[in-house]
């Protein structure tokens, strides 16, 4: 009777991680579904109009007055917040990256990022202005030279739409006064006085608010350096503003090749049917699609909706690149997941999905220490005659080399067989 209970217990546990796995499956595929913003309350708006980036832009949501009458159930803590966003981070949400909010849920992953709330002037003794050091390490104004052989070349101080946890928020949209003005001519002559430049990134701010003829003005000049090997763009504007990705864009930035571009996107709902679309667009004019996440408490922290939006930015054709412990910003630790929660998440990524969905989680460093990658433990010691390492089941392996990292001559008689942690 005794053997009986205990295989009925085994058999009620089986299935009850079964039915588990069950729900957790019909979730994620859930949210690798894509669907359309939609139109939501500008509905009369002609086709062309919605379409128009420009018109967009024109339209965006940038007062509180705005954001009350289109959003009745601002909290108390969101209404205070957008009182005083103007004197940290401007306010701007376009009109087709508003359609993505619930007005009714207050914990909404997009909502989150994008809307002013009163935590935002609370700021711990750790927290900082530039918490990756960006201003110590630039030698002339709009550039940074952070790492020996590739260069942060600031365009522009806007964006479409600003995010909370913004690294630059100190810079971007001139809320706080930083009076931000870049000299390309000086950003430029930098680059050709540095040979050792190969691979120069073009952020902000945003850089695919210039026009196509600033933009390819701009990326012509730094092809006429010999060293630079290759560019990249960095934009969130795929995600806030698809409707900028037109074919004119795609054909102007195909003639700068080698050209990448890293996108941002922080949960799956951000990858509607219009983002899709965009980054087609883009792919189908060669250029390689990267995307940098941050890891945001209550939006992205979470085991289902991390593989859904790794695995559906490849549907995109977009490979997850980093995904980023969150600066220490001032006023951030509202939005801020633990290290630990982000481990864990890497740990139920790598051997469960596929390896192109599995981005490398760093931490820029505080203070301009630069990316540092951070990883679950695989190996679990070292010795003068073998590596004991884990894989993704937690299963114990042993790879025999000498000190030096030769392989051993001749290689141990016995190797452990694997067992479970």
């Amino acid at each position: 009777m005794g053997e009986f209970i205990v295989r009925l217990l085994m058999s009620s546990h089986y299935l009850a991680d079964a039915g588990e796995d069950e729900r957790e499956l019909t979730r994620l595929n859930s949210l690798k579904e894509f669907h359309s913003a939609g139109r939501g309350y500008w509905s009369r708006v002609s086709e062309a109009d919605w379409n128009d980036w420009h018109w967009q832009l024109r339209n965006r949501i940038t007062t509180l007055e705005q954001l009350e009458r289109l959003m009745p159930t601002l909290t108390p803590e969101e209404r205070a917040g957008t009182v005083l966003a103007n004197s940290k981070l401007a306010l701007a949400i376009t009109p087709y990256f508003f359609n993505l909010i619930s007005k009714s849920d207050e914990d909404c992953p997009i909502r989150s990022q994008v809307i002013p709330r009163i935590e935002e002037t609370n700021t711990a003794p750790w927290e900082m202005s530039d918490p990756c050091g960006e201003d110590a390490h630039s030698p002339v104004p709009g550039l940074v030279h952070r790492y020996p052989d590739r260069v942060l070349f600031l365009v522009t101080d806007r964006c479409a739409a600003y995010c909370r946890y913004c690294t630059r928020s100190r810079l971007v949209s001139n809320a706080s006064g930083y009076d931000f003005h870049p000299e390309f001519d000086k950003q430029i002559d930098y680059i050709r006085r540095h040979p050792e430049v190969r691979d120069v990134l073009l952020s902000g701010g945003d850089p695919l608010l210039l026009s196509d003829e600033k933009l390819d003005h701009l990326l012509g000049k730094l092809r006429e350096i010999p060293h630079v090997e290759f560019l990249r763009i960095g934009s969130r504007i795929p995600i806030f503003l698809p409707q900028r990705i037109t074919p004119a864009l795609c054909d102007m930035l195909k003639k700068h090749h080698p050209l990448f571009m890293s996108i941002h996107c922080n949960h799956p709902r951000e990858l509607t049917s219009e983002v899709r679309a965009a980054l087609a667009r883009l792919a189908d004019a060669g250029i390689p699609l990267g995307n940098q996440s941050v890891l945001l408490r209550n939006v992205n922290d979470d085991v289902t909706v991390m593989r859904a939006l790794m695995q559906k930015l490849l549907l995109c054709r977009v490979k997850p690149y980093y995904l980023y412990q969150c600066d220490l910003i001032a006023g951030s630790a509202h939005l801020r997941a633990s290290v630990r929660r982000g481990l864990e998440i890497m740990e139920a990524m790598r051997g469960h999905t596929t390896g192109y969905a599995v981005p490398q989680y760093v931490i820029d460093a505080p203070g301009g220490g630069g990316k540092v990658p951070i990883n679950p433990e695989y190996v679990l010691s070292r010795n003068a005659d073998r590596v004991v390492i884990r894989n993704f089941e937690g299963k114990i392996f042993e790879y025999p080399e000498s000190a030096d990292g030769s392989l051993l001559s001749p290689a141990p008689r016995e190797i452990e067989e694997p067992e479970l942690v």
